[in-house]
């Protein structure tokens, strides 16, 4: 299937000789949730800006549903809703009449049903004749969701949505996204909060320094990158482990009741199944086993640090 965006080489050099962008190559799907990830300064934000067409590249190209962001901005441009960092929304008007301009300013007919039932969707109904100066910064963020929604867009770049909001408002939002998707809409979201992109997202991307570590299936890459730890509780308490297990570098509790064994699919260290026919060739018996996986967190900071 062809991408719905397609970033090919792009660059981004600024004035003061930054270098935030280096030849960048990334393809989003249509119609997947696609979550950016990357530490403050990494090009998150300048990436999105670009294919906005809110910031201008150095070098590259960038296709929108086959449609050049350069020669054919407002085709590309009427697909995109974009809910930035910073809000900005009109704060002496009401949150209808926000909602219905940001409609006009892509040369859509006027919708009040459509318009209404955004409203709802984001719990904006009872504040709907509400100027948007009077409301909450939660509510806030709403509103500018609600106005990227409006003329209907078939992509939405979320950056940093959930920023300064609290929980219960976070959760109807991703409620909300889920419904956009299953209604055709792609995501791309950027977010500081990874449980969320662990939760959300069909593929994770990572950016650091201003180039992509990495694309991967979220599920591929918590496979192929996730540590696993299996924690072993012992019958008998050990003074120490035996030598002929040393080869799997466990750790011994402080009380010698229990064994941690540290691996992941792509270490060269034995496998489970070794180390527990060696452990009752070490006469090392155990009454109880749990493992857990490497969290998505866990995986971002990993990168980074290595990248």
């Amino acid at each position: 299937m062809q991408p719905i965006i397609s970033i090919s080489g792009v660059s981004k050099i600024y004035a003061s000789g930054f270098n935030a962008l280096k030849a960048v190559n990334l393809e989003i799907r249509r119609g997947e949730i696609f979550a950016l990830l990357g530490p403050n300064g990494a090009g998150k934000t300048t990436l999105i800006s670009i294919v906005c067409g809110i910031v201008n590249r150095s070098g590259g190209t960038v296709t929108v549903d086959g449609h050049d962001i350069s020669t054919d901005y407002r085709a590309a441009r009427s697909l995109i809703g974009l809910v930035p960092q910073e809000l900005t929304v009109e704060a002496f008007e009401t949150v209808r009449a926000t909602l219905n301009f940001s409609r006009g300013l892509f040369g859509k007919p006027p919708n009040p049903e459509l318009v209404d039932k955004i409203l709802k969707d984001l719990s904006l109904w009872d504040k709907r004749d509400a100027k948007v100066t009077t409301l909450s910064g939660g509510m806030k963020r709403r509103v500018m969701i609600g106005k990227a929604l409006a003329h209907e867009p078939q992509i939405l770049f979320l950056d940093e949505p959930t920023a300064g909001v609290d929980v219960e408002l976070r959760q109807d939002m991703w409620a909300m996204v889920r419904r956009l998707r299953e209604s055709g809409v792609t995501i791309i979201l950027t977010t500081h909060y990874i449980e969320e992109a662990e939760e959300m997202a069909d593929r994770v991307g990572v950016i650091n320094h201003g180039e992509i570590v990495l694309v991967e299936d979220k599920t591929e890459l918590m496979r192929k990158l996730g540590r696993k730890v299996m924690r072993l509780e012992l019958r008998q308490k050990l003074d120490a482990i035996p030598a002929a297990l040393s080869k799997y570098a466990l750790e011994l509790a402080k009380d010698g009741g229990s064994l941690t064994y540290t691996y992941d699919n792509q270490s060269e260290r034995p496998g489970v199944a070794s180390l527990l026919r060696d452990l009752e060739a070490a006469g090392v018996q155990f009454r109880d086993l749990d493992t857990e996986n490497s969290s998505l967190e866990e995986i971002f900071v990993n990168l980074v640090r290595h990248s």
